[in-house]
């Protein structure tokens, strides 16, 4: 009971006042470059479940920002971060005070791009550090540091990408959306953390692809230890295929672009280039591998849209 001559503390806001379109809906797409190899695609359109929080965005930031409990929310990124442009977003809809650490020390001197400037807009403090102590952020002492430094000690912090045992568990959502549509679940995988939930989500009887977009084959031990703090061990039968990053993050090629179009007129669907176009790419190419057995049906997870170049209008 509430004493009277107490203030009462203000109720943290819910996420889920946003109104979020879960479950996000599934789509065929009729594509004979599947179809000659007698697989159907359907798309899983995490990209629809709001407009300023997309897919995975939502499904990993929904569980922290519940967790933070009004505090201010800090969280990590490089110039072009979705994550952070996520975050400071969610900030500007919920009220809650958002700082973006950004790697490299060398940008705070420089006009923002695009991808920083909607950050900035929607109210997000940017603290920009070298990128050596970025590379250590992980270190206690290292984080304690840059928390100082931003003036933000006693904020909530979200690690880069936002994959945690929180976000994993929200993520396992996604995977139990889809549990009897398809046979393979396939998605485009950064830091990990929607991958190991989505696979620790899926039926039994399904398999769960991950398409790496960093290149280096260090993802495999991330999401195991990812599975392991959210579940207690490995959850879900799951593999990546890492040949599809096109030279790494935030990298494209000629061929790619020309695929994104592609796909794009093909079936309507803005195709944002950094993940969701390795991943169509990907499995367009192990289709035609044979690395599905015909009968397949495949999922792939649709988890952001093109962000477009102009800043937002105040």
């Amino acid at each position: 009971m509430t004493r009277p001559d107490l203030p009462r503390l203000p109720e943290a806001p819910d996420p889920a006042v946003l109104r979020p379109r879960l479950p996000s809906p599934v789509q065929d797409a009729v594509d004979e470059r599947f179809a000659r190899h007698g697989v159907r695609l359907l798309l899983k359109r995490d990209d629809l479940i709001h407009p300023d929080l997309i897919g995975n965005k939502w499904r990993k930031l929904a569980p922290n920002l519940r967790a933070a409990a009004g505090r201010t929310v800090l969280t990590f990124g490089g110039a072009y971060s979705n994550h952070l442009r996520a975050t400071a977003a969610a900030g500007r809809l919920l009220g809650l005070p958002t700082v973006g650490v950004v790697r490299g020390q060398e940008l705070a001197g420089r006009p923002l791009n695009p991808s920083l400037s909607r950050c900035a807009a929607d109210g997000m403090r940017l603290h920009f550090v070298d990128r050596s102590t970025y590379r250590r952020k992980s270190d206690p002492e290292a984080l304690a540091g840059i928390l100082r430094d931003a003036a933000a000690e006693d904020a909530y912090v979200v690690p880069e990408g936002g994959s945690n045992s929180l976000a994993v568990r929200g993520c396992r959502e996604l995977g139990e959306e889809l549990r009897g549509c398809a046979d393979i679940v396939a998605v485009a995988c950064g830091t990990g953390g929607t991958f190991a939930g989505l696979a620790a989500g899926l039926a039994r009887d399904q398999r769960a692809l991950g398409i790496p977009v960093l290149k280096g084959g260090f993802l495999t031990a991330d999401i195991q230890a990812l599975q392991e703090d959210a579940f207690g061990g490995r959850r879900g039968d799951w593999w990546l295929d890492d040949r599809f990053h096109c030279g790494g993050y935030a990298r494209t090629t000629p061929e790619l672009t020309a695929f994104a179009e592609d796909f794009e007129d093909r079936h309507g669907l803005p195709v944002e280039r950094l993940y969701v176009a390795k991943l169509l790419y990907g499995l367009v190419a192990l289709a035609a591998e044979g690395a599905f057995p015909r009968g397949t049906t495949v999922a792939a997870v649709i988890t952001g849209s093109p962000f477009p170049p102009a800043t937002r209008d105040c």
